[in-house]
């Protein structure tokens, strides 16, 4: 079987329910410009999972956080790896530091984050290698891939939900002094309780996912339920070393405005030609109405061809509106403008093409959230974005009635 491409034509997802279906054996190598993860298959289920070169994955450092070993057993037990070429989970049971369950759930545990963690990737190349084998697993564990695609879209809209609660990067995080509850008893679910006692008035979010044995999306739905139940509270914010060095805000944003609705607009278009194909008129017709003025700049094509609209030419038109309401002309119009294209994908294609353009456009502001969080929040692009989304909804259960 030959499988190869890019995950901004072929979702993860669509990949794992391909090998799924297929009953598939091999490794699926998927890798950007920073980042190379492998996730082997065996008659369709995942059998294991690893990140080429990112200490965060390994099966030691994961001990070594959850308090299952010592930093001196643990360099230990990787000299004597090295020294004999064994595994290191087998080299762990070897020493009678664990059994051969306990190295199992790691490894259990290891597989889901590096899996995961794949679902929020909107670009970066793939190619199976039918009929290879892991060559550095301890032992093999089964997991049904079709319950690792529900549980990975379904980590998606929560990780959504999520990140618009989360703290910026900077700011530390505390115990609440007065906790607001309404009764004395204050209760804990067991990820809670374990990031509780992480936090000390000093670490960050950013400090909690890197300490924390319980991975980053377990750590922050734990860190957002916290917030929610006004249990933890912010200790104000970490002092730089050194003061950093101001860039323009306004031109900052712009790019995120500019890279998340290009980004979306070409989603769109996507799925409407992955059924229609490339010569769909209909679609055509109907987004040449937005060709004019500074909505030019996001015509639905791939943000990464050459021949797409640039960056710096985009903030030049921006800035050649009036400053005074130049960004309040630029947010409505996109707004509206994805709201529309998404009503438009329900009436020419139905249900089922609408959702999955939908689903597609979501996965988009978890980047921007993640990364440029405090900035996203202070100039409401999340806002305006699920707006935009609602809006697109609600129009749609008008016409269902």
């Amino acid at each position: 079987m030959s499988l190869a491409g890019n995950l901004k034509t072929v979702s993860f997802p669509d990949i794992l329910q391909l090998l799924a279906t297929g009953k598939k054996t091999g490794i699926l190598e998927l890798k950007t410009s920073t980042r190379q993860k492998e996730v082997s298959f065996k008659n369709g289920n995942i059998i294991y999972a690893s990140s080429v070169n990112a200490s965060e994955d390994l099966l030691g450092n994961m001990l070594l956080h959850r308090g299952r070993i010592t930093k001196e057993d643990l360099n230990r037990a990787i000299t004597l790896h090295k020294q004999t070429g064994r595994q290191l989970g087998t080299t762990l049971i070897d020493m009678n530091l664990f059994d051969k369950e306990e190295i199992a759930e790691c490894l259990k545990l290891q597989i889901e984050e590096v899996v995961y963690n794949l679902f929020s990737w909107q670009e970066g190349d793939f190619y199976f290698h039918e009929g290879s084998k892991p060559k550095n697993a301890p032992f093999l564990i089964e997991l049904s891939t079709m319950n690792v695609v529900m549980e990975g879209t379904r980590r998606i809209d929560e990780w959504l939900e999520i990140q618009k609660v989360l703290p910026p990067d900077d700011v530390r995080l505390a115990l609440a002094t007065s906790p607001k509850t309404k009764n004395e008893e204050v209760r804990f679910s067991m990820e809670e309780y374990r990031v509780v006692t992480l936090i000390n008035g000093e670490r960050t979010l950013t400090d909690l996912m890197s300490i924390s044995p319980l991975g980053e999306f377990v750590t922050c739905r734990a860190v957002y339920k916290l917030i929610l139940s006004k249990l933890i509270e912010s200790n104000g914010k970490v002092e730089s070393a050194q003061e950093e060095i101001k860039v323009n805000e306004e031109e900052v944003v712009l790019g995120i405005i500019f890279n998340l609705y290009n980004n979306c607009f070409y989603r769109i278009r996507n799925s409407v030609d992955s059924i229609l194909g490339m010569e769909n008129r209909r679609f055509n017709d109907f987004v040449s109405q937005y060709r004019s003025s500074i909505f030019a700049y996001f015509p639905g094509t791939d943000p990464n061809s050459e021949l797409g609209p640039k960056l710096d030419k985009f903030i030049e038109a921006v800035h050649a509106l009036p400053k005074e309401n130049r960004y309040h002309k630029l947010m409505s119009g996109l707004e509206s403008m994805l709201s529309e294209q998404l009503e438009f994908v329900f009436q020419l294609l139905g249900d089922g093409v609408y959702h999955h353009a939908v689903s597609k456009v979501k996965k988009e502001i978890a980047e921007p959230i993640a990364f440029r969080r405090e900035l996203v929040k202070r100039y409401a692009i999340d806002e305006n974005f699920y707006k935009s989304i609602k809006r697109a909804d609600k129009v749609i259960k008008m016409v269902r009635g």
